[in-house]
């Protein structure tokens, strides 16, 4: 379902979402603008556009990206032919790592705290983005050229073999992360509408797009994609910088302005203009993409020494009514959609809360260090719900999570439509969530040890533990109480206990389901009349077992 490639040791490689819809998925990032190859031939290498004061804000040239998304919306839609080798389209995965962008060929090198590398086109890559060098005139293309890159080991055959004119197949940006001696990547555009961020301390995890299309519809998924981009320079000492995009799909266009922000957090500030093409069913806005495979709710077997392996553990949600709202991620047997319902929400997002290696116990893949991400919408977004698929799948290589947030307004064609959000790249929690948060959620059969008439294994008991907020001051004995809602089904045996940690404060009830019914169950922990946790939310089906 995707084709933004996501090795899971390194944070950059293959990922093959597409499969597990069975969808064929073409990715073309082309503007069918038959002058782009022409200019580039005669563009200059990213030696880096001429000095200049930085252009930070630069509306001009946002506003003339978006008036030629508009314009391009009122056209058919032109993918471009390519011209990339067959050697390079037919390289595999192994020859794709072992090209190697050289860093002293970087754009912005030593000239400012940021500086670009870029992709070679190949492998699943094989339509090139265009890079202008916004700060110069509109005919800086970034022009690709072999000695930027070194061909190493099973690459070695493929040197010479593209041609001047064939385009990247994205960028990566470094700054001084970690520390002040080394530029650390920490943002990536690469694959359709794809992007990464971290921050320091963190490694390469969940993904984020510029925009979802009709994702686990029936019909199949649409990925839009970042055609063009324009890099503004930053001056020396610059610690924003500011990037626009064009974005084209069959359905609809966009421009993008993006503020990156590096630091503890990361974050990022979007504009997207959207401009519809056709009547869509539905538009994902913010999206989020990220794996999980098994971790404490799982409920089947793995035959695997790793106790968890994921991406991401829950879906987030500050409601506009001022809850906070914790689903945990599942891995089903089948596909599943579930969604928050809301008006103008405080953010969302999918986060990997759980930082203990003990529980991944994973070397290579260190999935303790997987960021965390948070939308963080601005202005009215109005009426809508945040959804939340959850694909199956057997391979952690295949991001099978994705999260967006959908208007209850759909587009149709020639509507427009303005979103301005921030992202933030974190570890587990955010400072504004005070209150006590879920830390681990178990499933298990309802029977008790010994039970001599033991109920159908249909009958589960979940155990839900809660840490942190105002929990810490209280002593064992505290009146503390569940308040449980559910849809469908018989609840028993509800308790609330602390752990000998004294710490942790645990709620436990048994769930008979109503035949194959779903059960929808919303849980917190108050004190008297007070609210003391974030809402546990989980849907139940009775084919999970």
């Amino acid at each position: 379902m995707s084709i933004m490639c996501n090795d899971k040791k390194t944070g950059a490689g293959p990922n093959a979402r597409a499969r597990l819809f069975g969808l064929v998925v073409s990715c073309t990032l082309g503007l069918g603008l038959s002058g782009w190859v022409a200019a580039q031939q005669n563009a200059p290498a990213p030696t880096v556009a001429p000095a200049a004061a930085s252009d930070i804000a630069a509306p001009a040239l946002f506003d003339a990206i978006a008036e030629r998304a508009r314009k391009l919306a009122k056209r058919d839609y032109a993918p471009i032919e390519t011209n990339i080798p067959a050697a390079l389209a037919n390289m595999d995965y192994d020859q794709y790592r072992s090209i190697r962008f050289r860093p002293e060929a970087a754009i912005w090198h030593k000239e400012s705290l940021f500086e670009l590398q870029l992709f070679h086109p190949g492998f699943l890559y094989r339509e090139p983005i265009v890079l202008h060098m916004a700060n110069d005139t509109p005919e800086s293309y970034v022009q690709f050229k072999q000695e930027f890159f070194n061909y190493d080991g099973p690459a070695a055959p493929l040197a010479g073999v593209a041609p001047d004119n064939i385009g990247f197949a994205g960028f990566r940006i470094h700054y001084p992360l970690n520390s002040n001696d080394y530029k650390d990547e920490f943002v990536v555009f690469q694959g359709a509408s794809y992007f990464r961020m971290v921050g320091p301390g963190l490694a390469y995890g969940l993904s984020a797009r510029g925009l979802a299309i009709d994702t686990a519809e029936p019909k199949g998924e649409e990925f839009p994609v970042f055609r063009e981009f324009w890099l503004i320079k930053p001056g020396p000492n610059d610690t924003h910088l500011v990037i626009y995009a064009l974005l084209d799909s069959p359905s609809i266009t966009g421009a993008y302005r993006f503020e990156i922000m590096p630091g503890a957090p990361t974050e990022m500030a979007v504009e997207a203009r959207l401009f519809a093409r056709k009547d869509i069913q539905k538009v994902g806005i913010a999206p989020l993409t990220s794996m999980y495979m098994w971790g404490e709710n799982h409920t089947r077997f793995v035959d695997d020494f790793r106790p968890e392996v994921h991406d991401s553990d829950g879906l987030l949600m500050a409601a506009s009514n001022g809850e906070w709202i914790w689903r945990p991620i599942s891995n089903h047997r089948q596909l599943r959609v579930s969604s928050l319902m809301d008006e103008n929400p405080r953010g969302f997002g999918l986060l990997q809360r759980d930082r203990d290696f003990d529980h991944y116990m994973d070397m290579e893949a260190r999935y303790e260090k997987r960021p965390s991400m948070w939308v963080m919408p601005e202005g009215d977004w109005g009426k809508g719900r945040a959804e939340l698929v959850e694909i199956p799948s057997d391979s952690e290589t295949n991001d099978n999570v994705v999260a967006y947030w959908v208007p209850a307004k759909s587009m149709k064609a020639g509507s427009s439509a303005t979103y301005k959000y921030r992202l933030r790249s974190f570890d587990d929690y955010l400072p504004e969530n005070v209150g006590a948060k879920v830390i681990r959620t178990r499933i298990g059969w309802g029977a008790n040890p010994g039970q001599a008439n033991p109920p159908p294994l249909s009958k589960r008991k979940f155990v839900i533990d809660f840490r942190g907020g105002e929990l810490d001051n209280l002593s064992t004995d505290s009146p503390l109480v569940a308040e449980l809602q559910k849809s469908s089904g018989t609840i028993s045996e509800l308790s609330v206990r602390q752990l000998p940690d004294g710490r942790t404060w645990r709620a436990s009830f048994k769930l008979e389901p109503e035949g194959n019914n779903v059960a929808d169950m919303r849980l917190y922990l108050k004190l008297r009349d007070q609210r003391l946790s974030e809402v546990w939310s989980y849907v139940w089906y009775p084919d999970a077992i």
